[in-house]
C-alpha cells in the first residue's frame, strides 16, 4: 500500500480534500453541503486534516457571525497527489469496467 495515505483513506476526507483542491478556500455551510455530512462529522474530518498539516482553517465574522474558510495547503496537494497517484496504481491492471 506504497502511498495510500491514511489521514486521506476515509472517502469524506478525500472528497474534501479533492473539493478544496479545486478552489482556492471553500466556506464551512458550502463544504457540508457538498459533503453531505454534518456539522459535527464536517467539523471532526477538517480537524484531523488540520493536525496532519493538509487543511488550514481561517476564520472571521461575516454579517456578524463567525464564518470559517478551509484551503488544502501545499503539503495537503502532495499528499492527495501522492494518495490518488497509488490509488490508481493499486486498480490499474483492472479491466475497464462493462457498459
Amino acid at each position: 500500500m506504497d502511498g495510500i495515505d491514511m489521514v486521506l483513506h476515509p472517502p469524506s476526507r478525500l472528497q474534501i480534500a479533492a473539493l478544496l483542491a479545486k478552489v482556492s478556500e471553500l466556506e464551512f455551510a458550502k463544504l457540508r453541503e457538498l459533503t453531505k455530512v454534518s456539522d459535527s462529522v464536517l467539523s471532526k474530518h477538517l480537524t484531523a486534516l488540520g493536525d496532519a498539516g493538509y487543511v488550514r482553517l481561517r476564520k472571521a465574522a461575516v454579517g456578524g457571525r463567525q464564518r470559517t474558510w478551509a484551503s488544502l495547503t501545499s503539503a495537503g496537494k502532495r499528499a492527495l497527489d501522492r494518495h490518488v497517484a497509488a490509488l490508481r496504481a493499486l486498480v490499474a491492471h483492472l479491466p475497464a469496467a462493462a457498459e
